[in-house]
């Protein structure tokens, strides 16, 4: 069973977690209060916190937003394992445990990623059939978007993992991205059936067999094609991946930067291209991915970037909502136990 899901759908931020906590977290809250009707937030925080928070705003939104005293802090360099025998009263381990005691829909955290994996495994547990959660994240491509997964979780993985990382990958790009039967990839070496190694061939027999939409092998270039949905993974590829992805980006513009200001010349084309480069610059900007959802767990949560600025943590919180109002959790268990997709190994 998913754990219980309130009447109205309540999202509890971890007002503490990332590199300016409440700095990001509160605008966040306001600016997702005044753009949706409907959505209701708590934040969880240090006493001191919401106290200013709610002098500020808590009159305005009235029971839209909520606030529960937290008396920690998980530093983002904690480590996992103290974190979670000594930070039992953590703004992070208060809002999830709001979400197992039914009083939060979901959980978004800007905190310690180590950490809140950690405490949301050993507080809400994984659905069943499902051995390790995953990070997903969405990335851009030609197609719009392409959902990643594993982003780190689980540096290892074994065939089974990576046929259950493929069917709740389906599960949110079908939930999140509005597709009948999306497209799931296994990230290789090559596309040829011979390529990899033992576990990744292994994996792609197990999903072929799944009943998923399985397109079979697909290469580094592939994830933004367009020619795939979903791109499954190992957590220490993934995140290789990743941040790969992250330098890349950051390359180009200063490429950019760099080339329309070596002379008048370039300035005065920079000026003419800038609504191109604006537009540009607004399909690529990461703040509009940011929001990776721990997905495998009997609820739900979604790591926002720790250096997100509060447009970006405002993303993360519109992802936890919509994952809430799809009833993303309950959709990978119906899935799991569907015979038509055999995603848990005999």
């Amino acid at each position: 069973m998913c754990a219980a899901v309130t009447t109205e759908l309540v999202i509890a931020l971890d007002a503490m977690g990332g590199d300016r906590g409440p700095d990001t977290v509160v605008p966040a809250a306001v600016s997702v209060l005044e753009s949706d009707a409907r959505a209701r937030l708590v934040l969880v925080g240090l006493p001191e916190v919401l106290e200013e928070a709610r002098k500020a705003h808590g009159g305005r939104f009235g029971d839209r937003l909520g606030f529960q005293a937290a008396a920690e802090v998980v530093a983002m360099s904690e480590s996992p394992r103290e974190a979670l025998r000594r930070k039992k009263d953590s703004s992070m381990r208060v809002a999830l445990d709001m979400i197992k005691a039914g009083d939060a829909a979901a959980c978004v955290s800007a905190g310690n990623t180590g950490a809140l994996m950690a405490t949301a495994k050993f507080v809400l547990k994984t659905l069943p059939g499902i051995d390790r959660p995953a990070i997903l994240a969405p990335v851009p491509s030609l197609s719009g978007q392409t959902f990643m997964l594993d982003l780190g979780a689980n540096v290892g993985c074994d065939a089974d993992n990576l046929l259950q990382f493929a069917c709740m990958g389906s599960v949110v790009a079908a939930d999140l991205g509005g597709l009948a039967s999306p497209r799931v990839g296994l990230l290789n070496v090559g596309e040829e059936d011979i390529k990899g190694n033992d576990t990744v061939r292994e994996a792609s027999r197990m999903i072929a067999a799944s009943g998923l939409n399985y397109i079979g092998f697909v290469e580094g270039n592939t994830i933004f094609s367009g020619e795939v949905d979903v791109v499954v993974t190992d957590g220490f590829t993934g995140n290789v991946a990743l941040k790969t992805m992250e330098g890349v980006a950051q390359l180009i513009a200063r490429y950019m930067r760099e080339e329309f200001s070596r002379s008048g010349l370039r300035r005065l084309q920079g000026l003419a291209a800038m609504p191109a480069i604006n537009a540009l610059k607004h399909r690529l900007d990461p703040r509009g991915y940011n929001g990776a959802s721990l997905v495998g767990l009997n609820g739900i949560v979604v790591k926002s970037h720790g250096s997100a600025d509060s447009l970006a943590f405002a993303n993360a919180v519109h992802v936890a909502l919509e994952e809430a109002r799809k009833g993303v959790p309950v959709h990978i268990t119906r899935m799991l136990e569907s015979q038509k997709v055999t995603c848990i190994p005999a």
